[in-house]
């Protein structure tokens, strides 16, 4: 399974790699946030902070702030990830692990996952059931396994991260909605 999951990683970082406009992808990701129903009555919504070759959900973060939403970052501590809420974009983050955008610990408030409405998770890959491919450390999946029940969980994807199957394990956890420049999917309906 591993290796299997691997391959498609590459391939499909491979293909990632390639998108002529991710600046233009990631504003239209973001205007199919804007008027996603699961966001329009969430209170705390965890996002993230996207990867140069990620898209960047930035600008709709910012967006929920100005509505009055608490969002939350996350940030890495050993194989899990912790969250807090962060009042900035720009101020409150910094390189942590991996390079990736982390709230810094002076200017975060940590929370509890069982307080997120919503989760707005980055992802390698995407099936048409739900099946996300994340990036092999496994910390996204454990703090989604931590989520109350009811919360909403969003992947957000390039239309060249969709893939007919996802390889998945026992501790894998599909997402509820997938968010793509093009398309808004609904896996379980």
């Amino acid at each position: 399974m591993t290796e299997q999951k691997n391959a498609l990683r590459v391939r499909l970082r491979e293909t990632r790699a390639t998108e002529a406009d991710l600046p233009g992808a990631s504003a239209a990701v973001c205007r199919r946030l804007a008027v996603l129903p699961e966001l329009a009555t969430a209170r705390v919504v965890m996002g993230y902070a996207a990867t140069p070759e990620e898209v960047s959900i930035d600008a709709a973060l910012q967006r929920l702030q100005a509505a009055g939403v608490t969002v939350c970052l996350p940030w890495v501590e050993g194989p899990s990830l912790g969250i807090g809420s962060i009042g900035d974009l720009a101020a409150d983050l910094a390189p942590g692990w991996r390079g990736v955008r982390e709230p810094v610990a002076e200017r975060r408030a940590p929370m509890r996952a069982s307080m997120v409405d919503v989760v707005l998770a980055p992802g390698v890959g995407f099936d048409p059931t739900g099946h996300r491919l994340g990036f092999g450390g496994g910390h996204f999946d454990r703090l989604l396994a931590r989520l109350r029940r009811g919360a909403v969980v969003v992947g957000i994807a390039l239309d060249s991260q969709l893939v007919d199957h996802v390889p998945v394990e026992p501790h894998d956890r599909t997402v509820d909605v997938i968010v793509t420049p093009t398309r808004t999917l609904r896996p379980g309906i």
